[in-house]
């Protein structure tokens, strides 16, 4: 005749195996939400620059002008227009398709100087479509950004769609500055900003 030890098991305390499912739950959920969130970048990159405009230009807040440049208006401006003589102090913050910033003003200390006319295709227009005080968010087309050869030492990646968010804070006369056609303010440079590595420039 054989004997069983029972081995003492302590009682699961009320409640603690909801929150034991609950936690197991919401890791489950976190490793979901970071799956989709990984998949969706990998296919905004993967998704072709002339796809994603189509799609975009047919939300309501967004308006696309006749060179392909879309923008979408998220604080109007009060004070004068800028014009592509002028020198602008901006905060911005560039992304690729995918979300990730490649350059910000931030990065740089804070608002940059730049000239409007030096700037890529797509910075140039749009620039001259906002008044001081606005905030604007651009995509700008390949062909309206660094087109095929990229910039930045494959920061951004040949024929990328660029993603900026302009915050334009002041416009000064270029000769105000005696700039003469450059000045970097917080830029430093970097051959994914605005300004460095534009083609034909």
């Amino acid at each position: 005749m054989s004997t069983v030890t029972a081995v003492p098991l302590r009682p699961i305390a009320k409640g603690s195996l909801t929150k034991l499912w609950v936690g197991i739950g919401l890791l489950a959920a976190a490793g979901v939400g970071l799956a989709w969130h990984t998949t969706a970048a990998q296919v905004a990159m993967a998704t072709p620059p002339a796809e994603f405009l189509a799609r975009n230009a047919k939300r309501s807040d967004v308006k696309t002008t006749p060179s392909g440049l879309q923008y979408q208006v998220i604080r109007e401006g009060s004070g004068p227009r800028a014009t592509a003589q002028d020198v602008v102090l901006v905060d911005y913050d560039g992304k690729l398709a995918n979300g990730q910033t490649f350059d910000a003003s931030a990065r740089h200390g804070g608002p940059a100087t730049l000239p409007v006319g030096g700037l890529i295709p797509g910075w140039v227009e749009g620039l001259q479509l906002m008044n001081q005080g606005a905030k604007y968010r651009f995509w700008i087309p390949p062909e309206l950004g660094y087109g095929p050869q990229g910039a930045g030492d494959g920061v951004i990646p040949p024929n990328a769609l660029l993603v900026f968010d302009v915050d334009l804070q002041a416009i000064m006369p270029r000769n105000a500055m005696g700039m003469g056609g450059m000045g970097m303010g917080g830029m430093g440079g970097m051959g994914g900003s605005p300004h460095g590595g534009m083609p034909g420039q």
